[in-house]
């Protein structure tokens, strides 16, 4: 069961600096005198008013401040006067009596507020009277004395009195705080005031009140807004004693609105949908107290869901025009509606919820058919989702089925694949019913592919394949050839997406068999599809042939976006197919003509397909700018449609995501990839980019175990995340000197992939440098006996990429050389550290020789640093001092620059110091920069360095990194003695 509260305040760390320094803690200089230091805040109920009060009276009693408290209560016509001043006279005479008894000998009047006296005397007193303050006497009287009691408490030490609740207080009550508000104090004393601002209707006593004490100089007012989404958050987990789903804590979120005490309630709840009875009942009691014509409004306003227009809730209302503006002006009046331009929204959409669900079964149906009415009686009055969902609540189905199709084309209309994906598929639960769908003449085929489409398009392929196969499943014998062939070519192509043990090109070919011949439009599209199909397979020869057949269909019947898919495929085929120089730059000419085409068609599939491939062409030879040029064309364009995480427009930021860490860009990957922690994006989308991010920290030397624990869970499911995770995992153990850690994620992932891509996968020779990486790093601690079974696991490394390049097809590019290169490099490496089978010293230095030069040739920024920081350090090992000083520096500029943790480490564990710095060089230091250098050669930390120059301390970071990068400095005590040694110190 989750925790009912929290203990610790959420995301409110401003709001609380505020308050503080209203009511003058931090500022013992304050000047009192004159300024009580008073603060009304005000909130929503629930919104977590008095947890900052609790907090706020934490940070008082820290500073040795009194706090005292009253509360106003909820006595409706019954209120006791003055009743949480008397409370907090109560607990002045608990802590302080002699002080209470010291002001009563001077202002008597302050005993009628004594908690005892405003008892009911017992059977036989005095007739049974309640004796009040201002029974008798003067109430001026009364307030001087309470006055002066305040003034007396802060005598020794300031005094806070807080009054919550305001909104429940009586007018004497309010009376009594308007008087201190406007009153100067000689000692400390902080008044602070809260009430419920939705409480406030228009005509609530306290409303006016509030405007003439906002025109005091002495008040501020604070107004506590609902909490944001971050901080929603962070109150669940601190609520929930184990982590929720995602799903769960999205739809808390979306429920919740910022409410704290919601929040609190739908946790402890642990309610998915529906309201806690407590909650609900809560949220009721301001419903009961709207007249009859105002509960009806309500009533139906409920039914709309979260924001209704006037037009609409008047065509669907059954109360007069009189009537229903009169129930309407009391909805607003009590805040329990919210008028914008010409519509209504509950305030808070809870209440809306806990209204609908206290609506009786057949009460519900009857508002929804309501709608429904006045929703066709005149279809400008709302969109068709709106009809779909009052008329699947009202059980008119057949009208559901259609409205539910009129709002999935609606959304895709608009670029809303997710909520086009939702509409359709009710449609497609509705029309299950075969005498549904044959009385409505809906052709399943083509609504399932509509709706598969949508979930590609919103990024969710396994949902898209899932329902297909359904479809096809369920299909009666008597299905036409046409449908049937609408959804296998379909169905062919979203499993292209996936991880899938089906022969996608098998079912393509079935579909092609079911395809009508002659000038047919579906011909012409499961031509096309088959072509893909084909070239995803390397199937080039025959995928031509296709796709040729198709663009000529195409174009005979004028279907352009068909046209445009079909020249793209022929072009990247032929990129493809292995053409290099002028061959190769005449084919992405045409392949640029034909994104110009599709964009011309307004095709934007093949448009983004297009330029994806266009940027995996240039990078596939290394040609970085080119490559991002066309991924960032790919990605600004899914964007500018609003289709972040369809096919090719989620590709596009992945591979550009990669392509900037190669680059050494890696602020710009970053940026890319923090897309990642949007929670509303689809799980496996997100999943393949962050393997970006996390490679980053691992140069960096973070700890990411647990980032890469959780994305193995879905490694089935899409290839592209394990091979690309599975390096970090396994260099953070090559760090740890694990050997058997990182040869078993080299082995699962092997082991995966090998089932659902082939054994020979490219990527498999980056893993086994990688892993032969940590072998050596690990050798020194594996004891003499153990080694022959380790070498024995770096020959087999070695062999694996070794039978990847000679299965290789197509010429392998700059990448794949240089990781080959790599792995021959890594694999002398281990015998060389092993001692046995020892390679000789030229052939161990000519192989990390050519491994250098064939990142240098790629361009690969953090490999290149990563592979000449070995270099150095073996360099050094044989002696090559010289040389392993060049290599160190290149590598440790590179590592200044990009923050790599990692090589720096590698650097300096290699005793690898930098070359000396040169007068040119020394004399690059701005004058700021040889004042912190001088700083730092006196021993300062960052933060004193800091405080000292008042600038911050990120500031000074920056700067020691940039000193260290000029001076070719490991660290800050070599930094000084390459200061003092040039002369570069005052």
């Amino acid at each position: 069961m989750a925790a009912h509260t929290s203990r610790t305040m959420v995301g409110r760390d401003s709001e609380i600096t505020e308050l503080a320094g209203l009511v003058g803690l931090g500022t013992p200089d304050r000047p009192w005198r004159g300024r009580p230091g008073a603060v009304l805040l005000s909130g929503d109920a629930g919104v977590g008013k008095t947890r900052l009060l609790m907090e706020l009276r934490d940070l008082a009693r820290a500073e040795d401040w009194r706090v005292y408290a009253g509360h106003c209560l909820d006595f409706g016509e019954s209120a006791l006067p003055y009743l949480p001043f008397s409370e907090v006279l109560g607990r002045f005479a608990a802590d302080q009596p002699e002080l209470v008894d010291r002001v009563a000998a001077t202002h008597p009047a302050i005993t009628r507020l004594q908690p005892g006296r405003r008892v009911r005397a017992a059977d036989g007193d005095a007739g049974g009277a309640v004796s009040e303050p201002g029974a008798t006497g003067d109430r001026s009287e009364l307030f001087e004395a309470f006055h002066a009691l305040l003034d007396a408490g802060a005598a020794e030490t300031p005094l806070l009195v807080v009054i919550e609740d305001a909104h429940w207080a009586d007018q004497s009550t309010r009376d009594l705080l308007g008087f201190l508000f406007t009153r100067s104090f000689e000692n400390p004393v902080a008044l602070v005031a809260s009430y419920r601002s939705d409480d406030l209707h228009r005509r609530h006593p306290l409303r006016r009140q509030v405007a003439e004490w906002s025109r005091i100089p002495s008040v501020d007012r604070l107004q506590l807004s609902r909490l944001s989404e971050p901080a929603v958050r962070a109150l669940i987990a601190e609520l929930a004693p184990v982590r929720l789903p995602e799903r769960q804590v999205a739809t808390i979120v979306d429920r919740a609105e910022g409410n704290a005490f919601f929040v609190e309630e739908l946790v402890a709840s642990e309610c998915a949908d529906g309201l806690p009875n407590d909650l609900a009942d809560l949220l009721l009691v301001r419903i009961d107290r709207l007249g009859e014509h105002a509960r009806q409004v309500v009533r139906l306003a409920s039914v709309a869901g979260r924001r209704v227009s006037h037009a609409l809730l008047a065509a669907a209302s059954d109360l007069s025009p009189g009537d229903l503006e009169e129930g309407v002006r009391q909805a607003v009046e009590m805040n329990v509606l919210v008028a914008g331009t010409g519509t209504y929204s509950f305030r808070h959409a809870l209440l809306g919820e806990a209204v609908y669900d206290d609506l009786l079964p057949g009460e519900r149906v009857r508002l929804h058919h309501q709608y429904v009415d006045a929703l066709t009686s005149e279809p400008g009055r709302g969109t068709a989702a709106e009809l779909a969902r009052h008329a699947r609540r009202s059980m008119d189905l057949d009208r559901a089925a259609t409205a539910s199709i009129e709002a999935g084309d609606e959304a895709i209309g608009v670029s809303g694949p997710d909520e086009a994906a939702h509409h359709y598929q009710q449609a497609l639960e509705l029309l299950a019913d075969p005498d549904r769908a044959a009385r409505l003449e809906v052709d399943l085929s083509k609504l399932a592919v509509k709706a598969a489409d949508a979930l590609s398009t919103s990024g969710d392929n396994q949902r898209a394949a899932e329902l297909l196969a359904e479809h096809l499943e369920r299909l009666p014998d008597d299905t036409s050839a046409n449908a049937r062939a609408r959804l296998l070519s379909e169905y062919a192509m979203t499993l292209c997406y996936i991880e899938t043990p089906l022969d996608q090109v098998a079912i393509s070919e079935e579909a092609m068999a079911l395809a009508p011949v002659g000038e047919s439009p579906l011909r012409a599209k499961v031509l096309s599809t088959h072509a893909r199909v084909l070239m995803n397979f390397d199937r080039f020869e025959e995928g031509e042939t296709v796709a040729t057949e198709a663009l000529a269909l195409a174009e005979r019947l004028g279907m352009h976006a068909v046209a445009s898919e079909a020249v793209t495929t022929l072009t990247s085929m032929r990129i493809r197919s292995g053409h290099d120089g002028d061959d190769r730059r005449q084919l992405q000419e045409a392949l640029e003509d034909a994104v110009r085409r599709a964009a011309a068609a307004g095709a934007v599939p093949a448009e983004l397909r297009g330029r994806f491939l266009l940027g995996r062409a240039h990078q596939d030879h290394a040609e970085w700018e080119d490559a991002a040029r066309w991924f960032q064309s790919g990605l600004d364009r899914g964007l500018a449609v609003g289709l972040p995480w369809a096919p090719y427009s989620l590709e596009a930021r992945w591979q550009l995501a990669w392509v900037e860490y190669m680059r050494g860009e890696w602020d710009h990957a970053l940026e890319l990839v923090a897309v990642v922690d949007d929670p509303s994006g689809p799980l496996i989308p997100r999943a393949i980019i962050e393997p970006v991010r996390l490679a980053i920290e691992t140069d960096r030397g973070q700890d990411v175990s647990a980032e890469i624990a959780r994305l193995r869970k879905t490694w089935a499911d899409e290839g592209g995340i394990a091979v690309f995770a599975a390096g970090p995992e396994i260099e953070a153990a090559g760090r740890a000197a694990d050997a058997a850690a990182a040869l078993a994620a080299y082995d699962d992932v092997v082991g995966l992939l090998s089932v659902i891509w082939h054994e020979h996968f490219g990527g498999r020779v980056r893993l086994a440098a990688q892993t032969l990486d940590a072998l050596a790093r690990a050798l020194p601690a594996v004891p003499s006996t153990d080694r022959p079974a380790l070498l024995d696991r770096a020959a087999g490394l070695a062999a694996d990429a070794a039978a990847v390049v000679a299965a290789e097809l197509g010429p392998w590019g700059p990448e794949g050389v240089a990781w080959e290169l790599r792995v021959t490099a890594e694999h002398l490496r281990v015998r060389w550290l092993a001692g046995i089978d020892a390679p000789a010293r030229e052939e161990l230095l000519d192989a990390w020789a050519s491994a250098v030069a064939a990142y240098e040739r790629l361009g690969a920024v953090p490999e290149l640093a990563k592979v000449r920081a070995t270099y150095a350090g073996i360099l050094r090992l044989v002696g090559e001092t010289g040389r392993a000083r060049d290599q160190g520096d290149l590598a440790r500029e590179v590592a200044h620059r990009l923050r790599m943790a990692t090589v720096l480490d590698d650097l300096k564990a290699a005793g690898n110091a930098p070359a000396r710095a040169t007068g040119a060089a020394s004399h690059q230091l701005t004058a700021r920069e040889r004042e912190i250098l001088a700083l730092v050669a006196d021993g300062r930390s960052n933060g004193e360095i800091g405080r000292q120059l008042f600038i911050s301390t990120k500031t000074v970071s920056v700067h020691v990194s940039n000193i260290l990068g000029k001076l070719g400095a490991a660290g800050r005590t070599e930094a000084a003695a390459i200061a003092r040694r040039d002369g570069l110190l005052p």
